[in-house]
């Protein structure tokens, strides 16, 4: 670091990879981490759902994580809350499908039907 300034700038970026991930009104996307998500693929499912919601600049989502959501052997699970809605829960998820979950789901309203629980055999 060479001065204030830059020392500011960073810290604000920081901020703003942090905010996305704190509680507000609007959808939550949260994504199932406990050992056996990690280990099927989920961080690089939550980053790039926190990435999506970033490029997009979608303020009204949450994206968090959180432990087991009790099917390991359809892991990584994404979990979406709609206010309004029920809950839509996504397994087998990988980088590309949580794209598409984004774009599909959180903004256009359609769920993505052939990536849920209910689509699995």
């Amino acid at each position: 670091m060479r001065s204030l300034e830059e020392l500011a700038k960073i810290r604000e970026e920081a901020i703003k990879k942090v905010d996305i991930r704190c509680e507000r009104e609007g959808t939550r996307v949260v994504v199932g981490m406990a050992t056996c998500g990690i280990s099927a693929g989920a961080r690089p499912v939550l980053m790039a759902l926190l990435e999506e919601v970033k490029v997009r600049n979608l303020t009204e989502v949450t994206v968090s994580q959180t432990g087991c959501i009790g099917v390991c052997r359809l892991e990584p699970i994404v979990e979406v809350y709609k206010p309004g809605e029920e809950k839509v829960t996504y397994v087998e998820m990988t980088p590309e499908k949580a794209k598409k979950v984004i774009a599909e789901h959180i903004v256009n309203g359609k769920v993505v039907d052939e990536y849920t629980i209910g689509a699995a055999k």
